[in-house]
């Protein structure tokens, strides 16, 4: 049996060791992303754009679930979903079951996560995103709902695009500021 040589330069070019320690969030902010997130998710949008519109809450609490855990939980994902609950009139408790799932799988793959760049990271958020999903979708149709259709995935398609940039936004205030006594 040969014993499998690791190639170092692979992990090296992934630059895994150079990336940004990020500083601890206030709560106030996680506060405030979270309520933009959520009135985003009740813009008035009709159409096309109605479907196609990423679900920025769960994108959000994805951003904190990965990167800083201690803020974000399932209470918090619970209550979340509970307000996109009674803001869309749906069943109450869709949302709220969901996003718990959708945290968990979030804080399961946090680690694995954090490895990647932000590209690298969106095909995984999309499942997650798209589990979630699924489980909006299982929970209306055993309540006698009518299946919304495959566009309804859309979503979840969107939610991929809008992880990196999303993500960077969220990461501004939190970066490390350069050192001025360093050489």
């Amino acid at each position: 049996m040969n014993p499998k040589i690791i190639d170092e330069e692979k992990f090296s070019s992934n630059n895994y060791l150079g990336q940004d320690i990020l500083a601890p969030a206030k709560s106030w902010y996680v506060f405030l992303s979270l309520t933009i997130a959520l009135f985003l998710n009740f813009l008035p949008l009709q159409g096309s754009a109605l479907i196609l519109r990423p679900d920025f809450v769960a994108i959000s609490m994805l951003f904190w679930c990965v990167n800083q855990p201690h803020k974000v939980g399932m209470s918090l994902a619970f209550c979340l979903g509970l307000m996109m609950d009674v803001g869309n009139v749906s069943i109450l408790g869709q949302h709220a079951l969901a996003y718990c799932v959708m945290v968990y799988f979030a804080l399961i793959f946090r680690r694995r996560l954090r490895m990647f760049s932000l590209l690298q990271q969106a095909p995984q958020i999309g499942l997650i995103l798209l589990i979630m999903q699924i489980s909006l979708v299982l929970i209306a149709l055993l309540n006698d709902a009518i299946f919304p259709g495959w566009h309804f995935f859309l979503a979840s398609l969107t939610g991929i695009f809008m992880w990196a940039p999303i993500s960077y936004l969220l990461c501004i205030p939190l970066r490390p500021k350069p050192d001025p006594d360093a050489l």
